[in-house]
């Protein structure tokens, strides 16, 4: 089975995400699931732009720079 660059990246992206989910401390989390979303808009550029893919994540990003934000000033 043959993955091009692309897929490895859609893969490597979905992995990191979903590994987010398993962190108890929510700043990790949003931490590691920004660097997964990260990672998912790069692979809808490289999927000649898949707007879905890099709206969705971009806005995703957005959330979590947010609360990511908030929470350092309250810290």
């Amino acid at each position: 089975m043959d993955f091009s660059s692309t897929e490895i990246i859609g893969y490597l992206a979905s992995f990191i995400v979903l590994i987010s989910f398993l962190m108890k401390e929510i700043k990790i989390l949003r931490v590691i699931n920004t660097i997964g979303c990260v990672m998912f808009v790069a692979y809808g550029i490289l999927l000649h732009f898949s707007f879905p893919i890099i709206l969705t994540n971009v806005a995703i990003v957005g959330i979590n720079i947010y609360y990511l934000m908030k929470a350092n000033k309250n810290s």
